[in-house]
């Protein structure tokens, strides 16, 4: 079976994935390999710097993270611009990866992260979507300690993604990540044996 899994910014869909991944399951992870094409050397890379200009590379070569997320942070078009370059190739290397995986271990459940699983419309994709859940409050907290960013700037960013009570109601599970460790992960392995009998 293949699991989208997906959440809100600073709901804790990395530390959900990587509890799958100790109880055997396979994980394809959406945003390394967004940072992959984003290494010198790779395609999509030079042509993000053919659009935005050489000022979003350093010295070395490498992706100015800071400078790029300027630009497109606020101007919409301009993020538009980097995700029809950048989400194509991520998506055949998302497909590549769990080709690669059912051929090889065909009886292994496959977790697939995705934070814009449901802004990008890709969960039909997937045999069922999991969200990783948080209430709005708690998520705003959590993103401010984790970033350091001011309430305003914490707001912005949870904003520009799918409110979390929709992605909630979209999802064919909920795991709720706004208590212990232990109690997520008591989630995750009642998750786990329900997939199992499937």
């Amino acid at each position: 079976m293949i699991i989208g899994l997906t959440g809100g910014i600073a709901t804790g869909k990395s530390t959900v994935s990587s509890m799958f991944v100790r109880k055997g399951a396979l994980l394809v992870d959406a945003d390394a390999i967004a940072r992959e094409v984003m290494l010198p050397g790779h395609p999509v890379l030079a042509e993000v710097a053919a659009h935005f200009g050489p000022d979003i590379l350093g010295p070395d070569g490498q992706l100015n993270r800071e400078r790029l997320g300027e630009i497109v942070f606020n101007q919409p078009q301009e993020r538009q611009a980097l995700n029809d370059i950048t989400h194509p190739a991520i998506r055949r290397e998302i497909r590549d990866r769990i080709q690669v995986y059912e051929q090889q271990h065909p009886d292994s459940l496959v977790i697939v992260d995705i934070p814009l699983l449901f802004e990008s419309g890709l969960q039909a994709q997937y045999d069922q979507t999991l969200l990783v859940y948080v209430p709005a409050k708690l998520q705003l907290e959590r993103l401010m300690q984790r970033n350091g960013l001011t309430r305003e700037q914490a707001a912005a960013r949870i904003q520009s993604q799918m409110d979390i009570e929709e992605k909630k109601s979209l999802a064919d599970y909920v795991i709720d990540n706004s208590g212990t460790l232990d109690e997520t992960l008591h989630q995750v392995e009642k998750l786990w044996n329900r997939i199992a009998r499937l």
